[in-house]
């Protein structure tokens, strides 16, 4: 049986099996360690019998007023622990941690346009579109032209702190805005 606990910084380690993935993004050693040191309550793993790491999640606590949140920056699980539910359990604590210990409205990532079994578990999760994000994912130079941004859909879910789930809305998918300034196009 595996088990969620929380990320350790000796964790960075042993991602590799995880991160080596084409819907992964992968950051810098600094970007982790800030993570862990700011936000460890919203960062775990799940780690196999064996110790090995099966996923894990990162995220944080952002925002003011009624825009104050829970974020998810990363979840990822290694292909071949992918169809147990792990990434909804990891998704669970985060959404509880972000809820019941820092009161956030809403819980809100963002995904690929184009990776839609992500979008489809966001979607059984209880998370809808908000808005897509034009160009948020930057630049590998393997399109025409040497260009291939990519879309993102900002996808949120209102916690207990938001009962008239104002944090949503219905026609998100229709909301497009552009990834450098945030003005609606």
């Amino acid at each position: 049986m595996s088990v969620l606990r929380p990320f350790r910084a000796t964790d960075i380690f042993k991602f590799n099996n995880i991160n080596l993935d084409v819907w992964t993004e992968t950051y810098g050693i600094s970007f982790y360690l800030q993570y862990l040191t700011r936000w460890p309550d919203l960062c775990c793993v799940q780690e196999a019998p064996s110790g090995r790491l099966m996923g894990y999640v990162l995220g944080k606590a952002e925002g003011t007023g009624t825009e104050w949140h829970g974020h998810v920056t990363a979840l990822s699980v290694a292909p071949e622990y992918r169809r147990l539910s792990l990434g909804r359990k990891m998704m669970a604590l985060l959404e509880f941690v972000s809820d019941e210990t820092y009161k956030g409205f809403f819980v809100d990532l963002y995904v690929r346009c184009m990776n839609k079994v992500a979008i489809g578990m966001y979607e059984g999760l209880g998370y809808s579109v908000y808005r897509r994000v034009r160009e948020y994912y930057g630049n590998l130079g393997l399109g025409p032209g040497g260009r291939d941004e990519e879309d993102a859909f900002d996808m949120r879910k209102p916690l207990s702190r938001d009962p008239q789930r104002r944090s949503v809305r219905a026609n998100g998918r229709d909301v497009v805005v552009s990834a450098h300034d945030g003005s609606v196009l």
